[in-house]
This record gives structure tokens, C-alpha cells and sequence, in this order.
């Protein structure tokens, strides 16, 4: 999977995070940012008959409570959820629950929303929306608890990390590989870029996310023709 290109930051104003994910941190520091990092406690919102207005309000919910703060920088902030069977899903309450997601998802498709929204200052910020399609191994219980032994993903949306030990639980994705980790990279990158507040650095691409070489990528239509979400009653 072809990765953007290590970026060079040239504005003068630093750019924020406004959030504690390892994974965005991640992500950012393999195009070679340094950023600040502040976290929110924006309200957020969880309506399942609309993901896509979901993950728009929440990154702009976020982004309007780090503004307040930091009016100087360059903020970036992001909102991911998983859709499965009808069910907006974020981080489980606990170990019981993320085996619970893990069972329902054995042998299915879902899609992983992303919201960014990004603002220079003195500016309304802009907003992209990516969304990619994660098909499901078959899971066998031993398989999903071993998983949940070596990965710990209580801060995951779905209970779910691509990028750690995800080739024990995923088959094959559609669109990006860094939305499915919370930060579609490339859109992001396209932005600084398009915003002239940083420019492509000398050293060309910072190579692919470790697990995207072990999981296969299929066209959208392959993923959501596969292996339709059956009504998934959890008892919640």
C-alpha cells in the first residue's frame, strides 16, 4: 500500500492535535510532524441512523472546544466509529464487551467512519469524511481471546486495532488502511499540503503501516458483496 510522503512542516503557527490517540499520533509522526497535543471534553453525539452526521458533529464538536483554548495553531481533530449491522459501535466498556463485538463481526463486513476537520487560524474549519470496509476471518473463540490477550483494545472503536495484530482478525479491507486506525492520513496530508502550511520533505514515502503487507486490500464492492451483517442482537 503506497503511503504520502514524509512532509516538512513551514508555517509559522504550530499544529495541535485535539486528541490522545496513540494511533493519530502515530500516524502524524510517520509523515515527520512534531504537534502539540490537547485533549477535549466536547459532548458528543451517537445517532445510528447517521454515521456520517455523526463523526461530522463530533470532530466539530471537539474542534470548536480546542479553539477555544488554542487560537494560534493549526488544529486537527477526528471522530471514528464503526457501522455494523445497523449499530454505530465505539470503544467497549470492557473485555467482556470488545468479545462481544469480536464474536458479531466473525466472518462479516463493516465500515469504519472517519471525521477530520482542520482549521488555520482565524478560519472555519474544513471537514473530509472517509469511509473504508473491514471484512471479518471466521473467529473462533480462542482466536478472539488470544487477540484481546495481546492487544488490550478498550481504546479502540470496535474493539480493533488494523494495525496491531490485525491480520489475526481481518481477512481484507476496502479504501484507506489509516482510516481504519482513526486518521485517513492521506486526506490529511492532501490538506496541509493544499493549505500551504507544510510542503513535501526530501526522502520520498515513509512506508506503509507494518500490518498493511499481511492484510489484503479488496475493492469496496468485493468487501460489501462478501458477507452481509445479519440483525445483530446483543442484548444491549
Amino acid at each position: 500500500m503506497p503511503s504520502p510522503a514524509n512532509l516538512h512542516w513551514t508555517a509559522f503557527f504550530p499544529l495541535l492535535v485535539g486528541s490522545v490517540s496513540p494511533r493519530r499520533h502515530k500516524l502524524l509522526r510517520q509523515l515527520g510532524l512534531s504537534f502539540d497535543v490537547l485533549a477535549t471534553d466536547a459532548r458528543e453525539i451517537h445517532d445510528e441512523t447517521d454515521p456520517v452526521g455523526t463523526v461530522v458533529h463530533n470532530a466539530l464538536a471537539k474542534h470548536a472546544a480546542c479553539r477555544k483554548q488554542r487560537t494560534e495553531a493549526c488544529l486537527l481533530t477526528a471522530d471514528t466509529l464503526v457501522l455494523f449491522a445497523g449499530r454505530l459501535i465505539g470503544k467497549p466498556r470492557d473485555l467482556d464487551e470488545a468479545a462481544e463485538y469480536l464474536r458479531a463481526f466473525s466472518g462479516r463486513t463493516q465500515t469504519v467512519y472517519t471525521a477530520i476537520a482542520l482549521s488555520i487560524p482565524n478560519t472555519d474549519p474544513d471537514v473530509r469524511v472517509e469511509a473504508s470496509a473491514v471484512h471479518f476471518r471466521p473467529l473462533a473463540e480462542t482466536a478472539i481471546q488470544e487477540y484481546l490477550q495481546r492487544t488490550r483494545p478498550l481504546d479502540r472503536a470496535g474493539a480493533y486495532d488494523i494495525d496491531e495484530n490485525g491480520d489475526m482478525l481481518i481477512a481484507g479491507f476496502g479504501g484507506s488502511y489509516t482510516n481504519i486506525m482513526g486518521l485517513p492520513i492521506e486526506a490529511v496530508s492532501d490538506w496541509f499540503l493544499a493549505r500551504g502550511v507544510a510542503s513535501v520533505a526530501e526522502g520520498g514515502s515513509n512506508g506503509a503501516p507494518s500490518s498493511s503487507t499481511r492484510i489484503k486490500g479488496f475493492a469496496r464492492e468485493q468487501l460489501e458483496g462478501a458477507a452481509p451483517s445479519a440483525p445483530w442482537n446483543s442484548g444491549h
